[in-house]
């Protein structure tokens, strides 16, 4: 991953700013700039109430000493507010700006993934994916609330040093001395900082990857003997993410102490010079020390806001990575289409598709809404591939197939099967309840509906026991539902979503025998115009299907010439 510069890194921040956002953003720097402004005249206000009599070179108005003390005060106390309300305007704008700011970005990326290719995530972790959407957002919102800190300091700074000159203008010789500390403070420990931001978040990563998918994990470690390998493991991580917090943590004290003796440093010069320097009076020096002042506690968050800019770069290559993925179809129409009816015999002649690496071609398929298709094979032969392309999901690299004896290209074939389900044999819901679950699939059901699909997939009674009934929760650990009961649920919202076609890959592997086929025979009564792909190990199956799709290994390649084997499938007649 190539290093983001700072200025890079700062190009990108803004242009992942909507257009509201950077409107905003312009009125948060008016309004610090007004802050800044009445914080140093507030500054300046203070100076004939500690100095009675002391006038500033350019007294006069507001700044007046021969004025009376209450209204000196009252002057004081005027900018004071000014100030204080500005700054807090400003500080709950920028507030409104990062909640919002973390918002758009996990929506962003989040919106990617739903769109992205399936073969673009195929070295992709869940683990790495949970971290793009959750902590390393997280870094990043602090990446641009650091921004906006940076943006006050730099503001507040130039207006206290512009009021600074203008009390004493021979101030100006000391520009030089003052760019070269607050560079010399910018780059200390900055290389070891970036260091530590990237590796804190490969080690964030890691450890969402030790802890996915848990309990089946713990069994699979429990059966192998190697919980003391697991805890040194995670152990380690752990120990390496609290050293990066620590480091971290003690770059940003030494770069506050860095800062703010290079600060000391620079004022005590100021002061110095502004003393030996014929006509700068004493007032002056009184108006130079209170605005430097006020830049001392900006100074010292400087320096932790530089880090998290830093620790914001490899959070943001991460994340700039995800959202660089294409959309693998059209959005879906604003009206969700009807469910399809039931007439319309498509008919694949051809399709090939890669990977599997050595291919796989599939020829005379016919899928007929109301009928079941098997597709069984060995493990790794390319089943899971040939149902992403049948769901309309991969895009195959030769597709003939003709609908009611038309010609129909991929991409009409796509569309006509948009309105279709996808269940996966290890995929477990994830909302929070029953209801919950089943409306994310039909938003329109009624109860009654939900009740009647239930009760299709045999799990009315074990809702029956529960004193929640539609509500019960999902992951609580008084109500769980076992595995073979989760595919179940998923099957319900098949039979709400009355889909064009449904591919159901292992999806009831978690029941037995006798259960799986009374389930599909199930799908099959209450779906008569769904087509039906299912993918299975189990040879009992076939009883139910209208054809069965063998896929072997083990044919020479066509015309090419390649010495590589390939896949074949054919339609062949289902034995009992």
């Amino acid at each position: 991953m190539t290093h983001v510069r700072s200025l890079d890194l700062l190009r990108a921040l803004l242009r992942s700013l909507a257009h509201r956002d950077l409107l905003e953003t312009a009125v948060y720097v008016v309004l610090s700039l007004g802050a800044a402004i009445a914080g140093s005249l507030a500054a300046l206000l203070l100076v004939p109430l500690v100095q009675p009599g002391h006038v500033l070179p350019f007294g006069g108005g507001l700044l007046d000493a021969r004025r009376s003390v209450g209204a000196q005060a009252a002057s004081f106390a005027v900018a004071s507010g000014a100030f204080a309300l500005l700054r807090w305007q400003a500080a709950r704008l920028g507030a409104r700006l990062v909640g919002r700011y973390g918002v758009n970005l996990r929506r962003e990326v989040h919106a990617r993934l739903i769109d992205a290719p399936l073969a673009a995530l195929a070295d992709a972790t869940s683990a790495e994916i949970a971290n793009v959407l959750t902590h390393n957002v997280e870094i990043l919102v602090q990446g641009f609330s650091a921004l906006q800190q940076l943006l006050v300091v730099g503001i507040t700074a130039a207006v206290s040093l512009g009021f600074a000159f203008w009390v004493a203008p021979p101030l100006l010789l000391a520009v030089p001395l003052l760019a070269g500390l607050g560079l010399a403070a910018s780059r200390a420990y900055g290389r070891e900082q970036a260091w530590v931001a990237r590796r804190y978040v490969a080690d964030m990563t890691q450890l969402f990857w030790h802890s996915e998918d848990f309990p089946r994990r713990l069994r699979h470690v429990r059966s192998f003997e190697r919980e003391a390998a697991e805890k040194a493991s995670c152990g380690a991580i752990a120990a390496r993410l609290g050293h990066g917090y620590r480091r971290q943590l003690e770059l940003v004290a030494s770069g506050r102490l860095v800062l703010e003796l290079l600060a000391m440093l620079g004022i005590t010069s100021l002061f110095l010079l502004a003393d030996r320097w014929r006509g700068v009076d004493r007032a002056s020096l009184i108006a130079v020390c209170l605005l430097l002042g006020r830049l001392l506690p900006y100074l010292v968050a400087t320096r932790q806001s530089f880090q998290q800019l830093r620790s914001a770069a490899p959070a943001f290559e991460l994340w700039h990575r995800y959202m660089r993925l294409d959309a693998d179809r059209p959005p879906a129409p604003a009206v969700p289409p009807q469910p399809a009816a039931g007439e319309g015999i498509l008919h694949i002649e051809r399709m090939r598709l890669t990977p599997p690496l050595m291919g796989l071609e599939v020829g005379e398929l016919v899928l007929v809404p109301g009928e079941l298709t098997l597709i069984s094979g060995d493990s790794g032969i390319g089943k899971s591939s040939l149902v992403d392309v049948l769901a309309g999901m991969a895009t195959p690299d030769v597709f003939v197939a003709r609908l009611d004896h038309r010609p129909i290209a991929f991409d009409a074939y796509r569309e006509l099967v948009r309105h279709g389900a996808y269940v996966s044999q290890n995929v477990r819901p994830w909302q929070r309840s029953v209801r919950e679950c089943l409306r994310w699939a039909a938003p329109e059901a009624t109860d009654a509906q939900l009740r009647s699909a239930l009760a299709d997939v045999g799990l009315d009674r074990r809702l029956a026991d529960s004193p929640h009934g539609l509500d019960t929760a999902l992951h609580s650990a008084s109500s769980r539902l076992s595995g073979g009961e989760l595919q179940r649920l998923l099957l319900a919202q098949v039979i709400l979503r009355r889909p064009r076609l449904a591919v159901l890959d292992e999806a009831t592997s978690a029941l037995d025998a006798a259960a799986e086929l009374a389930v599909l025979a199930m799908l099959k009564r209450r779906l008569p115009r769904t087509t039906l792909v299912v993918v299975s190990h189990r040879p009992g199956v076939a009883v139910l299907a209208d054809q069965c799709l063998t896929i072997e290994s083990g044919f020479p390649v066509s015309a090419t010439g390649n010495a590589a084997l390939r896949c074949t499938a054919r339609r062949q007649a289902c034995s009992a």
